[in-house]
């Protein structure tokens, strides 16, 4: 069981998956079979802890790159460019926008993209802790609420809905 876990939080890790590939993965394609709640709980609680991690480690990172002139001179002003143009939204939609970005389990979403966003426009760590829950909670209830259909045959396994969401290919 430990092994199991271990590589549903290494694959909750990997950008550009995160739940949204691990919780099917831990669904569909285990081994070792987890119970559908230990799954969810254990993607779920990654990929929280992940956004932290991320958005902790970014002020540190973009210290060092900006010390970099090659980085300070082309990179770092389309990011502020970036910023500024961003700015507006976040003040009308605050850390709402910011879960929901999180939370809608499509491609270029996640918590990678949701903590270099968020520093980018400068959320407070506290709020975009907030973000992140609500966000990662939206995006594990998505999935979940998809593989269970797809589990009690509600959803075929061919259909749309599970090659969008599950990224699985019928031969």
């Amino acid at each position: 069981m430990l092994r199991a876990v271990l590589f549903l939080i290494a694959l909750t890790m990997v950008p550009a998956l995160e739940l949204r590939a691990s919780i099917p993965v831990g669904f569909f394609s285990m081994d070792e079979h987890l119970a559908w709640p230990v799954v969810v709980a254990v993607c779920a609680a990654a990929n929280i802890v992940l956004g932290w991690v991320v958005f902790a480690l970014l002020d540190p990172a973009f210290g060092i790159l900006r010390r970099w002139a090659w980085f300070e001179r082309n990179i770092w002003p389309r990011l502020e460019k970036t910023r500024h143009r961003l700015h507006p939204y976040v003040e009308k939609y605050g850390e709402l926008g910011v879960a929901l970005f999180i939370g809608v389990p499509l491609p270029g979403s996640g918590v990678y993209s949701g903590a270099l966003g968020s520093y980018l426009l400068a959320l407070d760590r506290r709020k975009f802790a907030i973000a992140n829950v609500l966000g990662v909670l939206i995006a594990a209830s998505a999935v979940t609420a998809l593989c269970l259909l797809v589990q009690h045959g509600v959803v075929g396994p061919d259909s749309w809905m599970v090659r969008l969401f599950l990224k699985m290919r019928t031969a």
